[in-house]
């Protein structure tokens, strides 16, 4: 099982990140344990969430990681994975914020759902765009050194505030973001590929995109308006029914085919094959979509392949 060291530091993680949004959401903590055995049981160890997952079923969220605890007390294994987690989105009790009061109950809040005494990876998960960078990075300093977090990553951040967070780090020998967590796929890729790819670059960052498969629409099960109603996630893929997305869907069902696999797998692979890209986030609600999106990493795609799916 290949496994990437996260830019400087001494986490190793396989190189697909299962996305815990689902857990409490379309999963329930019976069928979450079944996914999360499965996905560990093959070999891989990164699991990802947010304390905000999923405020949409409940309000305010913490059921996803709720469930990530009390399997992890189940299993007994907690050494032998890598668990992020996230602070800062809104919910309904409260909007977008990374205030150090707002930081340090989260950290402790998270560390209670989680039943663990740290949390690897700790993400800004929403900028508020008002609270200064240097609150901010400052109560990311006091829980690193309380040990409450060992690293810490930034996920929707704008360029702007993501370069002012390294600078304060710098001048204030605060912790530095060591990953970040951007929009990228297939079917999205501008904004990230020219606005956050050189900061990535500059600063040393390992990407773990969320959206890997477009929520969905990577994997070729939406190809019409009729194709939306297939799953309580298709609404979000009709502004990729377009031009554009119908070329990238016949690139990967080429690809697919030649290689005989899914277009999902393609999809996963090709993220795999770009710079700097540790591991796609990716959810499963079954068994056999988790052995989809973990065959990718299996997959190794040649230059006429990645020139074909380059249809942007």
């Amino acid at each position: 099982m290949e496994r990437i060291k996260i830019s400087s530091t001494d986490l190793e993680v396989s190189r697909i990140n299962f996305g815990g949004n689902v857990f409490g959401w379309t999963l329930d903590e019976k069928q979450s344990f079944e996914i999360l055995d499965a996905f560990t049981g093959a070999g891989f160890n990164f699991v990802d969430t947010a304390n905000t997952y999923p405020w949409w079923v409940n309000g305010v969220g913490g059921l996803s990681e709720n469930i990530i605890g009390k399997w992890m007390k189940t299993k007994g294994n907690r050494n032998r994975v890598v668990i992020a987690t996230k602070t800062g989105s809104e919910n309904a009790e409260h909007p977008k914020l990374v205030t150090r009061t707002h930081i340090l109950k989260s950290v402790d809040e998270s560390l209670q759902r989680l039943q663990t005494e740290y949390i690897d990876l700790y993400y800004t998960h929403f900028d508020d765009e008002k609270t200064p960078v240097e609150e901010t990075m400052g109560a990311y300093a006091e829980v690193v050194k309380a040990g409450k977090v060992r690293y810490i990553a930034a996920s929707n951040v704008s360029p702007e505030r993501l370069t002012q967070s390294f600078e304060a780090s710098q001048k204030n020998d605060f912790p530095k973001y060591v990953a970040l967590q951007p929009h990228y796929n297939l079917v999205s890729r501008t904004k990230y590929e020219t606005e956050y790819a050189p900061l990535v670059k500059k600063y040393n960052l390992t990407v773990f995109p969320y959206y890997a498969l477009a929520a969905g629409f990577l994997t070729g099960k939406y190809r019409s308006e009729d194709d939306l109603k297939k799953s309580v996630r298709g609404g979000g893929v009709a502004k990729y029914l377009n031009e554009n997305g119908f070329q990238v869907l016949a690139a990967l069902d080429k690809v697919s085919a030649e290689h005989g696999v899914q277009p999902a797998t393609v999809a996963l692979a090709w993220l795999l094959a770009q710079p700097h890209i540790g591991a796609p986030i990716v959810s499963a609600t079954s068994v056999s979509q988790l052995e989809t999106a973990l065959a990718a990493t299996d997959l190794k795609l040649d230059k006429e392949d990645l020139e074909l799916l380059d249809v942007m």
